[in-house]
């Protein structure tokens, strides 16, 4: 396992897919990720090279690295690539195959299985995922099982990601068609500056 996972992001991504991602007593067949590829990528964390906060991508392969979006919502990726290189692939979205009540126990917005997991701060929730399991290996708690063969997929540009690394140079979004536990794929919308005059922000 850790073998393949010493492949970079864009090797990895694609056999994720299928795969069966367990956190305690719930178990997750991942439908959709994206591979983000360290210093190469403009819409990597680790596209500026080492910080505190993306330590863990630096790392050896085969741990998670989590982090905060939007200031409150939990993202897991998948590190891969030898240690020393950035390399990492979020898990986007899944469908819930065990432990379904209790996913719907701490998703209880969700108004039908289907969306349990489908997106990436959703299926963080679903699992039980949190900021501190940011390092975790996948052992103990965590365990993974790909798929004994290739599953079909489609790829595509990265979702909400903004500037080059969201163009179609990088369709490093990968999913099962045809899933309907796949999330809708959303562009980046460029943020409007504010009124100057109107917020404050300092140095």
């Amino acid at each position: 396992m850790i073998d393949l996972l010493e492949r970079s992001s864009v090797e990895v991504a694609p056999l994720l897919l299928g795969g069966l991602l367990t956190v305690d007593a719930v178990t997750l067949r991942i439908t959709e990720v994206e591979a983000y590829l360290g210093e190469a990528d403009p819409g990597s964390h680790a596209f500026r090279g080492p910080t505190k906060r993306n330590s863990v991508m630096y790392g050896p392969p085969g741990h998670l690295y989590t982090y905060f979006t939007y200031g409150m919502h939990v993202c897991a990726n998948i590190v891969c690539s030898p240690e020393g290189t950035a390399s990492a692939v979020l898990l986007r979205a899944g469908e819930i195959v065990e432990g379904v009540e209790l996913a719907r126990a701490r998703r209880t917005t969700s108004r039908t299985d289907v969306d349990l997991a489908r997106g990436p701060a959703r299926l963080c929730v679903a699992l039980g995922i949190t900021l501190d399991d940011g390092g975790a290996d996948l052992g103990g708690r965590f365990g993974l099982m790909l798929s004994e063969a290739p599953v079909a997929h489609e790829s595509g540009p990265r979702t909400g990601v903004s500037g080059q690394g969201g163009t179609s140079d990088y369709p490093w979004r990968l999913w099962i068609p045809g899933d309907p536990t796949v999330s809708p794929y959303k562009a980046s919308v460029p943020k409007k500056r504010a009124d100057r005059d109107q917020f404050l922000i300092s140095p």
